[in-house]
């Protein structure tokens, strides 16, 4: 998309070209209102600090979504002794614990289940799928009176950005809405990549100069930004300009740092890493999400596949789980081989899990009563399984997990107290996570 020139062409400023008209001049697709805004964070952040972090175990953090609701008997909880309408179709295969089994779908990730949690209790109330995602994304269940914001837009809000990355990233896109911000505001959000790593031709938006801008017409454009920024500080609040310049000085040293472009290119990645992950979209998405931690980012929350299988489940679970199952067991065995899985907090979650019971239609239907949810690295330890659902996975049979517990369990790991309040539209305080307990049966 070309950029706007209408602003440009306005000259005089007197004349009705007034601030807000100003961002968009030199917007490079957007770039000032969707990396700026990242920026904001810092000043925001030191208004609502409430008492001090502490060192977390995790540096950053990996959440793969698998959006749908996957089944966990075809997965990481089989059920190989249940009668056949509640086992389904798959065998069970042992793993690299002894007496813990996985479902025969997962070979690679029941080869490396020493080095991961394998939580088979987690449970909550919310059927539906935008209901448990929001669940699942923020640590709340829905309200219709306010948004709460996803555990990404907690961290960038928290912790903010690291070597002048954006702290938090959604590959592709934005999964969800509830991966967003909420009442924080969009300074708050995601930076989406916008394109699938998976892509030949893939390329991030707002990362590199749209058509018809080069670097000389890139810095053209700075400087006119500069000139209109001293127009306006004369006219108004000189110190909130001030930070307002400091929000998009930040944003144009993102699009001319080589740092950020090298941790978003995967083409400087050798070719035989990028095949042990495998040329898909899991795999890809997975790698790129390894090189924007190691880079800096703090939050990466990337999404595959669609797991809502209500008929037809074995070829759903063929066509899905295998890309996954490969990706999976790469990333965790590259970001231990690379010392940076003790530092990096690895979650794969979805909504919910599937009815113990398979359905007339050969699948399975929503189940939030109990579910899997896999944890590794970050200060979490290896090799464990922790809680257990009943013979037919349909109760938790000990250990229950809240998502108010797996919140705030996430957040210590992070060096982030989820009692804290942040403050919510109308100067009303809010906590983090309301009423979770730091599991530490889960942590090393």
């Amino acid at each position: 998309m070309a950029p706007p020139t209408a602003p440009i062409g306005c000259r005089s400023f007197q004349a009705g070209c007034n601030r807000r008209e100003f961002l968009h001049v030199g917007g490079l697709t957007g770039l000032g209102l969707s990396l700026g805004g990242f920026f904001r964070m810092q000043a925001a952040r030191a208004d609502a600090k409430a008492f001090t972090h502490f060192e977390g175990t995790a540096k950053s953090v990996i959440h793969i979504w698998l959006p749908g609701g996957w089944a966990q008997q075809e997965t990481f909880d089989p059920k190989p002794l249940a009668p056949a309408e509640y086992r389904g179709e798959f065998k069970a295969i042992d793993t690299a614990l002894p007496g813990v089994q996985f479902s025969e779908t997962l070979p690679r990730s029941a080869a490396i289940a020493d080095k991961i949690t394998v939580v088979r209790s987690m449970t909550h109330g919310e059927a539906a799928h935008e209901r448990g995602t929001h669940n699942m994304f923020t640590g709340y269940r829905p309200s219709p009176a306010l948004t709460y914001p996803s555990f990404g837009s907690v961290v960038a809000h928290e912790l903010g950005p690291r070597a002048n990355l954006p702290p938090y990233v959604c590959l592709p896109s934005l999964p969800a809405p509830d991966a967003g911000a909420g009442y924080l505001g969009s300074g708050f959000g995601p930076f989406a990549i916008g394109a699938d790593p998976a892509n030949a031709n893939y390329t991030v938006r707002d990362l590199s100069l749209p058509a018809g801008v080069d670097a000389e017409r890139f810095a053209t454009r700075q400087r006119l930004r500069d000139v209109v920024g001293r127009h306006f500080q004369r006219l108004e609040d000189g110190g909130t300009i001030a930070a307002m310049d400091s929000f998009y000085e930040r944003a144009y040293a993102l699009v001319q740092s080589a740092e950020a472009q090298a941790a978003f290119d995967l083409k400087t990645e050798p070719d035989a890493i990028r095949d042990e992950y495998g040329r898909n979209q899991a795999g890809q998405r997975m790698l790129l999400a390894r090189r924007l931690v190691e880079a800096g980012v703090r939050f990466v929350t990337l999404s595959y596949g669609g797991w809502d299988m209500h008929a037809r489940l074995r070829d759903g679970i063929t066509r899905t789980v295998p890309a996954f199952d490969q990706a999976f067991a790469t990333l965790i065995n590259d970001l231990d081989r690379r010392g940076m899985l003790d530092s990096t907090l690895v979650m794969v979650s979805s909504e919910f899990g599937r009815t113990p019971r398979v359905n007339k239609d050969a699948g399975r239907d929503h189940w939030p009563k109990v579910f899997s949810v896999i944890l590794a690295g970050g200060g979490v330890k290896r090799g464990l399984v922790y809680g257990a659902s009943d013979s037919i996975a349909a109760e938790p049979q000990d250990s229950p997990l809240s998502i108010e517990d797996l919140a705030t369990t996430v957040y210590h790991c992070l060096g982030i107290v989820a009692e804290k309040e942040l403050m919510a539209p109308g100067n009303r305080p809010i906590e983090i996570v309301d009423g979770g307990t730091v599991r530490k049966e889960l942590l090393v």
